[in-house]
């Protein structure tokens, strides 16, 4: 960079001739190839040092203007080279402005004394009574985030995490902001210690304070009309618009919020969507999506959830306030209307349908229904498995992760079938396995743990749990002896519970080795754990192998060291007999979508012949629908 000097007299006259004033001259240096015409009409006060001014800037719609400094108040700033500030109403104090930057119709952009720029800020997630805290920051993810809101068994680790925010935030702090390189604000109301990073654009919005707007050339953050956010940090690639109004919150990277959307003391992580509707305490992990104004999500832990319109929770039950809250694990759906009193614990990649007024734990059965009855919520076990919508949202999120930022902190496993449901499912038939043989056959209905279930349905629950199991121990055997290497990998960790921390699948043991590691200080900062968890994400495989092994001994009685070329070709052959059988039913369930109830509203004004005519035109053919396409392509290949 090259040295600043002190202004010439010729370049003072000629900006006073041109409406400029300061109190003191000498506190304004500037740059070689700065350019006294370019700035008309500036109030200048404090410590000033200005860039070159010799290019031009590129506004929206591909206008390229020349960079300047015009009518404006600037107290106290460092403004980079080629920079354009224009028409600023109030005044722009303590900032840093990065090259190129363009600020344009705006009312006020100042920094006090000591601003963190909503780093530290404690978000009360999951829980509206408190004790779930978590202090927000530039480089949260949604594990950190997971572990400081969800494990608070565990006091010392917490105390450690707390202290690596309290650093960073003390490190952040600053008495001056920061507008990154080529960012772009124009038409925003009120800016108040918030830091803008490189590329980020804002236009319209009407008040930001005490933030960070995270940013970069390839993953541009944009903040849109009449948004108002207090508290908060915006990840790269986000997308806050149409009157959002935010308090203490994060939104991940990728994310998008927007048309009214208003969230309180939430956390959301990478590729959430929130439009129209309501949060508040909020744990929205990676892909958790609300699009309905009538929807209100509140006090929970969501993560790959979509919310049904009308969805709806009650944190209360008139007694001690809004203590209670839910746990919806990955996958989870709500149908529009249904309603849960929390506390609730859904299991992954189920469905909640009706209005369901008992509190109630399924953690044990993945891939069911519940519905709500007359009698209570009526649990079916297990067919979720079958649906066309579960296969296709294990297809479409790692298709649709937008982030392009360099670092993509929120570390995301999207496998559907995995060691943590597959665990889930052996726990499931065991206890559907145990209930059918506990049940007299003159009882039609089992309670368990707040939801109720038809008798008739228990064996073909555990049926349909040890195919899902098999086929899945079958498909990692046949796939891992294809590489002709059978054996463990000495750095693999073997644990039979896994969990799932917000996107990020690790066994157990390897987690718990982590949070021993924070406690012990030897996890020590941001970066440490960061890399402790990347270490795990990298490892899954190599975990998920280890589990396999186990497991497939456990149910087996034999090890997979002792099969031989015969029994790896038989058990080929009952896993492609098992997976053609499994895409089959997945078929049959699409097909639906094409039968005779769902042409209803086709064929206005049309002669009955013309009916199908008109689906067609709308929706396509079952046989020409890409999914099905590959699922046939699949099933024949599975059968040659």
């Amino acid at each position: 960079m090259s040295a600043y000097r002190k202004l010439t007299s010729d370049e003072i006259q000629s900006m006073v001739g041109q409406g400029c004033m300061a109190p003191d001259w000498n506190a304004v240096e500037v740059k070689d190839g700065f350019d006294a015409r370019r700035v008309r009409n500036v109030r200048f006060s404090g410590k000033i040092r200005i860039g070159a001014l010799s290019g031009t800037v590129t506004m929206e719609g591909g206008v390229a203007l020349r960079s300047g400094i015009v009518d404006s108040t600037i107290d106290n700033c460092e403004i980079g080279d080629n920079v354009r500030i224009s028409n600023v109403r109030g005044h722009i104090a303590n900032y840093v402005v990065g090259d190129g930057a363009v600020i344009v119709d705006v009312g006020v952009m100042a920094t006090g004394p000591g601003a963190s720029f909503g780093n530290g800020v404690s978000v009360e997630a999951v829980n509206e009574a408190g004790g779930r805290e978590v202090k927000i920051f530039d480089e949260l993810s949604s594990q950190f985030a997971y572990l400081t809101a969800m494990h608070r068994y565990r006091p010392r680790m917490i105390e450690r995490l707390d202290a690596m925010v309290d650093a960073y935030t003390a490190k952040v702090k600053s008495d001056r902001g920061k507008i990154g390189a080529g960012a772009s604000i124009t038409h925003c109301d009120e800016i108040r210690d918030v830091n803008i990073g490189p590329g980020a654009k804002l236009s319209g919005a009407r008040r930001l304070t005490n933030g960070t707007i995270l940013s970069e050339p390839g993953a541009p953050t944009f903040v849109g009309s009449n948004v108002i956010a207090d508290d908060f940090i915006f990840a790269e690639g986000a997308s806050v618009d149409s009157g959002v109004v935010l308090t203490k919150v994060f939104i991940g990277q990728a994310s998008k919020v927007g048309r009214t959307f208003s969230a309180e003391n939430c956390l959301f992580f990478a590729n959430c969507e929130g439009f129209h509707s309501e949060a508040v305490a909020l744990f929205a992990g990676p892909y958790t999506v609300t699009h309905h104004r009538s929807t209100l999500l509140i006090a929970g832990l969501f993560s790959f959830y979509n919310a049904g319109s009308g969805t709806n929770q009650s944190n209360h039950m008139y007694k001690l306030g809004p203590a209670h809250q839910g746990v919806l694990e990955r996958g989870a759906k709500t149908g529009s209307g249904s309603y849960m009193m929390w506390p609730c614990v859904v299991s992954p990649f189920s469905v909640i349908i009706g209005k369901n007024m008992s509190n109630f734990d399924i953690g044990e059965f993945p891939f069911s229904y519940v519905t709500a009855e007359d009698e209570g919520s009526l649990l079916t076990p297990a067919m979720n498995m079958f649906t066309v919508g579960t296969t296709r949202d294990g297809e479409k999120w790692p298709a649709r992760d937008r982030r392009k930022a360099t670092n993509k902190r929120d570390l995301i496993v999207f496998d559907v079938f995995s060691p943590y449901t597959i665990e889930r499912m052996m726990r499931g038939e065991a206890v559907m396995s145990r209930l059918a043989a506990e049940t007299p056959k003159d009882v039609n209905i089992v309670r368990y743990k707040g939801v109720i279930v038809k008798r008739l349905l228990l064996r073909g629950a555990v049926k349909n749990y040890r195919n899902a199991v098999d086929m899945y121990l079958q498909g990692k055997i046949i796939e891992r002896a294809k590489t002709g290497n059978l054996a463990v990998d000495p750095a693999a960790v073997y644990s039979s519970e896994w969990a799932d921390i917000s996107g990020l699948l690790i066994a157990r043991k390897r987690l718990v080795q982590i949070e021993d590691a924070i406690e012990s200080g030897q996890i020590a900062t941001i970066e440490d754990l960061s890399s402790a968890l990347r270490n795990a994400y990298d490892s899954y495989a190599k975990d998920e192998w280890a589990f396999v092994r186990e497991v497939y001994k456990e149910r087996t009685g034999k090890s997979v060291d002792d099969l031989t070329e015969a029994d790896l070709k038989d058990m080929e052959a009952a896993w492609k007999k098992a997976k053609a059988s499994f895409n089959k039913k997945i078929l049959a369930d699409g097909e639906k979508e094409f039968d005779e109830i769902t042409r209803m509203g086709f064929g206005a004004d049309a002669s009955s012949d013309e009916i199908d005519a008109d689906f067609e035109a709308v929706r396509g053919t079952f046989d020409g629908n890409s999914f099905v396409k590959k699922m046939k392509k699949e099933i024949e290949t599975l059968s040659s």
